[in-house]
């Protein structure tokens, strides 16, 4: 990822690669600029703030690996993006210093929208704002489904096609019941209509073809003479009159001079004055047949306008032409087979949404069980990853529990014995809940945890939904805070264990999480009395020593603090190669 002008990062390329890499530096150095270019690379919100003092704009560029066929390289392609030789696509945003934003994949200009979708395929950014997000009920049900997977997807899915049906059904008997009156009246002016249009019975383009007919009728005569002048200029007179021989008699004596001319190139000349005789002859028969067919009928015109004056009937009242009469009268005859508030049609409709709500209320009840088993697992998982991070005595539960419908609820579904409101995403209500001691009351996991416990509970749900988590790079910014001592070990051991299966890129201020990376990168902070700066450096052995040290409450001088730093990378490898593979897995239909 290179940067340019974001923030107090002036320009800096960051190397990210597979496995477990750390961001470390001093307060202020702009370690969350890194965050904040991920953010924008994933299509996130632009902000005129974060660019950096007397630049004209920012500019975060991202090379991702999107392998041919694969979800993210499809989102590439569908835009036009073309990858390059090594099979990544490059994605860059700018932001102006206006608040202007700009968005590019594999070098085509594409809208913020399309990185938001590349982003859900490549990337998940979680920092302190998704601690947040985890107290909201929506967001909790999402993990539980996450980590469910195909066990509620398959049945959701279903549920959620049948509540559409259901709902649109029960919407229009609602109506029909409601508004029979209404639509009664509405149905006779329909039947009326329809039936003043069946009366004239129009034909598509009717209108057109007789108002040429009425025109050519009522210009008879003018036209007959017209016609009759061009057949004499043409054909001559009809009595053969040698004074008046037309254009074809013309010709003919022409062609009659050139036929005894000894002049070899005049008799040349002879074919194309065929040809023109040719031509003549067939216009003055086309002529001749249009004399024959004129019709000065004065019976027929009459017809003709009393049939135009019909059509302009309909087209007064119902649209501007036959062609739009003809396609109203079609969506009235649509829009009447809605409009019956007959017993009988509202009896169907009624019993076709008791079908759908008995389908319905199967396949909800599904979905809860797959919830409440899929809970069970999710909560013994979570509560097993928090004793290895130093909360040993605490248990998560993760609660199924319905979502009562309130008396007046449309969306009101019968489940079993029970009263549901039949949301978009079920009929159920999710909930986190801490236990923090044997005793303690189970509480919502915002109530009863504090700051650093949440964020170890935030990084035990990753921990265990990342083994069905497609997303094959995880960012956390500071999730670490208010964590420190064993616990902070506990959290970089997490980490590094999380890096056997994903790009992780951890952005900490605890030297016990940042020993446990397999690359170190830091941001350097630097002034010149008018501008302050930052760039960002990948650190070897003894570089890592250092910064360690200096994370130490600032030892990076001593012999004591390195001496600590090297103790604590010491320990971090020997606990990184001694950890099992962490393979990938998904969680299965019935596991």
């Amino acid at each position: 990822m290179r940067i340019n002008g974001l923030g107090v990062i002036d320009e800096a390329t960051l190397e990210l690669d597979p496995g477990f890499t750390v961001v470390t530096g001093e307060t202020g150095a702009g370690k969350t600029m890194v965050v904040t270019g991920l953010h924008l690379l994933g299509g996130g919100r632009a902000e005129a703030s974060r660019v950096r003092t007397g630049a004209d704009k920012a500019v975060v560029e991202g090379r991702f690996h999107a392998p041919a066929g694969s979800p993210a390289a499809k989102v590439a392609d569908e835009v036009g993006g073309e990858p390059d030789d090594d099979g990544t696509v490059i994605a860059v945003r700018t932001v102006g210093a206006d608040g202007r934003s700009r968005a590019h994949l594999g070098g085509r200009s594409v809208p913020v929208g399309v990185l938001s979708e590349l982003s859900e395929q490549l990337l998940a950014v979680h920092g302190q704002n998704d601690q947040l997000r985890l107290m909201r009920p929506t967001e909790q049900r999402a993990l539980l489904d996450r980590f469910a997977g195909d066990d509620v997807t398959g049945p959701l899915g279903e549920y959620q096609r049948l509540r559409e049906e259901w709902l649109r059904v029960a919407a229009e008997l609602t109506e029909r019941t409601e508004r029979s009156r209404e639509l009664a009246r509405e149905a006779d002016l329909l039947r009326h209509g329809l039936g003043e249009i069946g009366a004239v019975d129009p034909k598509p383009g009717e209108d057109t073809e007789l108002h040429d007919e009425a025109r050519r009728l009522a210009d008879a005569d003018q036209l007959r003479e017209t016609a009759q002048g061009v057949h004499y200029a043409v054909s001559g007179a009809v009595d053969g009159d040698p004074d008046n021989p037309g254009a074809l008699g013309l010709i003919s004596e022409a062609r009659r001079r050139l036929s005894v001319s000894e002049d070899p190139k005049l008799r040349e000349m002879e074919p194309r004055l065929v040809e023109a005789a040719t031509l003549l002859a067939d216009v003055g028969a086309e002529i001749s047949t249009y004399l024959e067919h004129l019709d000065a009928d004065p019976g027929r015109l009459e017809q003709v306008l009393q049939r135009q004056a019909e059509l302009k009937a309909l087209t007064r009242k119902y649209a501007a032409d036959v062609d739009g009469v003809i396609e109203w009268a079609d969506q009235a005859k649509q829009r009447l087979d809605g409009l019956d508030t007959s017993e009988e049609a509202l009896t169907a409709l009624a019993e076709r949404r008791d079908a759908l709500a008995l389908e319905l209320a199967i396949f909800a009840q599904q979905v809860t069980d797959a919830r409440t088993s899929a809970a069970e697992e999710l909560g013994k998982a979570v509560t097993e990853e928090l004793d290895g991070l130093a909360m040993p005595h605490a248990t998560v539960e993760v609660v199924v529990r319905p979502r009562h419908a309130e008396a007046n609820d449309a969306q009101a579904l019968a489940v079993g014995k029970l009263r549901l409101h039949a949301g978009a995403s079920g009929v159920d209500d999710v909930e986190l809940r801490l236990i923090s001691h044997p005793g303690a009351p189970a509480l919502p996991v915002h109530k009863g945890a504090s700051g650093g416990e949440l964020s170890r509970v935030m990084l035990a749900l990753e921990v265990v939904l990342s083994h069905s988590d497609p997303v094959p790079t995880l960012v956390f910014d500071e999730v670490d805070a208010g964590v420190g001592g064993r616990a902070a070990v506990e959290v970089g051991r997490r980490l590094a264990r999380l890096a056997r299966s994903h790009q992780v890129i951890v952005v900490t201020h605890l030297p016990q999480v940042a020993a446990f990376a397999d690359r170190h990168l830091v941001v350097d902070k630097s002034a010149n009395g008018t501008f302050t700066s930052s760039a960002v450096r990948r650190l070897d052995e003894s570089q890592r020593v250092v910064e360690l040290a200096r994370m130490l409450a600032g030892m990076d001088s001593t012999d004591t603090g390195r001496a600590h730093a090297e103790e604590l990378l010491a320990a971090a490898k020997a606990d990184k190669d001694a950890a099992p593979v962490v393979r990938r897995k998904s969680r299965k239909k019935g596991a």
